[in-house]
């Protein structure tokens, strides 16, 4: 059974053009890193089909890049990803304050795979301030 088949396909997530003039498709676990990056940078009200989608993390724009805006955007992700994608079992999230940047965080998503139990990371950094 092919990744495509287990985890599925879709439009590749920025949505790009190849060389061939035709949309890219994502598959496998690509896929799935893609499908997690788009929830959490989705707002609520963004999707005129799903208007409840997303995590939400704007919300966190101006707060401190402290423990507690920390834990509230942990759960804020665990949440949006536990409700829209149900390929993956959140086994963690640890969001800190970015080393390099003061005024973003940083979120690491440790997860399994629920069709292989394969184990997956993906970080990315979220901005508490406008640039």
């Amino acid at each position: 059974m092919s990744a495509r088949s287990v985890f599925g396909q879709s439009l590749s997530f920025p949505p790009r053009v190849g060389s061939d003039g035709r949309f890219v498709w994502s598959s496998g676990e690509d896929n799935i890193r893609e499908s997690i990056a788009l929830i959490l940078k989705t707002e609520p009200g963004e999707r005129v089909g799903l208007p409840e989608f997303g995590a939400g993390l704007a919300q966190f724009l101006f707060e401190p890049n402290n423990a507690g805006t920390h834990a509230r955007m942990r759960d804020a992700m665990q949440r949006a990803l536990a409700r829209w994608e149900r390929r993956i079992q959140v086994e963690d999230v640890s969001v800190i304050a970015h080393p390099g940047e003061a005024e973003t965080a940083l979120a690491t998503i440790t997860y399994r795979l629920v069709a292989t139990a394969g184990r997956e990371r993906i970080s990315l950094a979220i901005p508490l301030a406008v640039n």
